[in-house]
């Protein structure tokens, strides 16, 4: 099942990368949410590096986001992608 999970996450973030950028937001945020919960699995299913392997890919595909989410954590004010702005 674990297998699958990760095929079917691999599948979908490649088909929203395809996608414009102002239609990546919503399935984007998905993606980001479903994540931890996989790395956690394989965390715990596999091994604890291989839980860590998958946490690197996931802070390196997913760095601009989390940079953002970053400084609005710490109170800053961001600016987004011009692609975003309405």
């Amino acid at each position: 099942m674990l297998l699958w999970a990760c095929i079917a996450w691999v599948f979908a973030a490649t088909v929203v990368a395809m996608l414009p950028m102002r239609h990546q937001y919503f399935p984007g945020i998905a993606l980001l949410v479903a994540a931890p919960v996989l790395i956690l699995w394989v965390g715990i299913s596999i091994a604890w590096w291989a839980g860590l392997l998958a946490l690197a890919a996931f802070v390196s595909m997913f760095r601009n986001p989390l940079r953002y989410l970053w400084a609005k954590a710490r109170g800053q004010n961001p600016s987004l992608p011009p692609e975003l702005r309405s």
